[in-house]
């Protein structure tokens, strides 16, 4: 078990929450690590994910390994001791579930995922090194009911709240239920990953617990958004289920919410370099918990 230093003399690449405006910055790091002889991406795909910021897996899972994990994702619904956790959080205003967090440690099933060669193999590939996994969680959207992610780069929470200090971590976000234009698909503004949107407002203490049912600070400003939209235009997301998308930690993205009769479920896994292990908060009074922004850098076996 790795345990968080202070490192005062890192320098802070991407400042963020500390000024009294938006700034829109370029990105320092590299996007690919590897090479094409590195894993099961080809170097087509490899050469687009540079420049996209994410790449899609049309049947990474087969129709009766869905099943699997939708059935766990029921079992784990209904299972009180779940529901009374503090890694699941509910909607705002109602008892549904929004997120498990940490489920490769309250599930064996999505451990052995986390472990897989298509997942994990992709992962290692793309940052050029071991990997571990930074966060994991099921996000359920119900039908009727399931509310919308505002628009968001994830790194800037991890650097921010985590202390997550260079982008090289990579997100999977793997299908449980078809995805449609209509049911909340994920939506991502391609190229974005090479800017940074430097965001306004300190960090309250245990933000976490608001942010998790819906993120305010921490969120870019109108006219950054629109100055990337306008840049690099919206691609929503849609597929069967088992189907995934592979995207880096600074992409823009969001998903509206889901006023149809069909649920969204999906399965997001975060795995960061061994080498871009986390540090002390950049933007904030102390690090997250641990089954939001691990603190175990542990590299995934399999």
């Amino acid at each position: 078990m790795s345990i968080i230093e202070s490192h005062p003399t890192i320098d802070d690449a991407y400042p963020t929450r500390k000024c009294a405006e938006a700034a829109l910055l370029y990105r320092q790091d590299q996007v690919v690590y590897g090479d094409a002889g590195g894993g099961p991406i080809d170097g087509a795909t490899l050469d687009a994910y540079e420049a996209n910021g994410f790449l899609s897996v049309d049947q990474l899972l087969a129709p009766e390994e869905v099943e699997d994990y939708r059935a766990e994702l029921r079992r784990l619904s209904a299972d009180p001791q779940v529901l009374a956790d503090e890694r699941t959080v509910t909607e705002r205003g109602s008892d549904e579930v929004r997120s498990i967090f940490e489920i490769h440690k309250i599930s064996e099933v999505f451990a052995g995922l986390v472990r897989d060669p298509r997942v994990v193999g992709r992962a290692r590939q793309i940052l050029g090194s071991e990997v571990y996994v930074h966060q994991s969680r099921v996000n359920y959207k119900p039908g009727f009911t399931g509310k919308d992610f505002y628009w968001h780069s994830d790194f800037e929470t991890w650097h921010a709240e985590d202390g997550m200090p260079r982008m090289r971590a990579v997100s999977i976000s793997i299908a449980l239920t078809e995805n449609f234009v209509h049911n909340g698909g994920l939506m991502i503004m391609p190229g974005s990953h090479k800017t940074f949107v430097a965001c306004v407002g300190e960090t309250p203490d245990d933000h976490y617990k608001e942010s998790l049912r819906g993120q305010e600070i921490g969120t870019p400003d109108s006219a950054s958004l629109s100055i990337l939209a306008d840049k690099h235009g919206i691609e929503l997301f849609t597929g069967p289920a088992g189907s995934a998308t592979m995207f880096d930690c600074n992409c823009m993205h969001g998903s509206n919410g889901n006023i149809t009769p069909f649920p969204r479920s999906n399965v997001f896994i975060v795995f960061n370099s061994v080498e871009n292990t986390c540090v002390e908060p950049f933007s904030a009074p102390a690090p997250r918990p641990e089954f939001i922004g691990a603190r175990d850098f542990t590299p995934v076996g399999g």
